[in-house]
């Protein structure tokens, strides 16, 4: 990840159970790439769904940076 996005670290998250947004019951970690200033945990309200179109680019980048094969799309 630090090498596909150029970041300086990277934060992890998990949500559980019906208050964490989860519908069906699994475990799954969100992990983020972290730029200094970023203000990630500050932007919650300012967030929205982004369409499949819009991660394409991100999931090509790091499959690339992990040597993996485009299966996306």
């Amino acid at each position: 990840m630090r090498s596909a996005y150029d970041c300086e670290g990277s934060s992890t998250r998990q949500h559980n159970e019906p208050a964490g947004n989860q519908d069906v019951w699994h475990l799954h970690v969100h992990v983020f790439p972290r730029h200094d200033d970023d203000r990630l945990y500050e932007q919650h309200r300012s967030t929205r769904w982004v369409t499949p179109q819009e991660r394409e680019p991100y999931a090509d980048r790091l499959a690339g940076a992990l040597g993996l094969p485009r299966t996306f799309g």
